[in-house]
């Protein structure tokens, strides 16, 4: 049985850290990574990381401020989001992709609140 369980979130103000992370688990992936949806917005692409080689790719909003990363002892991967900004407020999910694309496949985490306040 596949689980995608994600843990972390929370409230910072405007400069500070978080860091999310996510168990991914019942099967491989090609990809797994992490989408953000603000209120009244569409869900969006944040960080991916290609679990064969470790290729990692970023939106550009936060290319410099966020790092995905494997946990090399587990299937578990980790958000490690700094200088965060109010506009990073969203729910963030994690995605764990079979196949490459981001396509109707994904197996999707619960989602987590991070608020970021200025």
């Amino acid at each position: 049985q596949v689980q995608v369980v994600e843990s972390g979130g929370g409230s910072v103000q405007a400069g500070g850290s978080l860091r999310l992370s996510c168990a991914a688990s019942g099967r491989t992936f090609y990809a797994v990574g992490w989408f953000r949806q603000a209120p009244g917005k569409e869900r969006e692409f944040v960080a991916g990381f290609r679990w064969n080689d470790g290729y990692t790719f970023y939106t550009d909003s936060v290319k410099g401020r966020f790092t995905i990363f494997r946990d090399s002892a587990k299937n578990t991967f980790h958000l490690q989001m700094s200088s965060l900004k109010p506009e990073d407020t969203a729910t963030y999910y994690c995605a764990a992709d079979p196949v490459a694309g981001w396509g109707p496949g994904v197996y999707w985490g619960q989602g987590t609140l991070v608020t970021v306040s200025s």
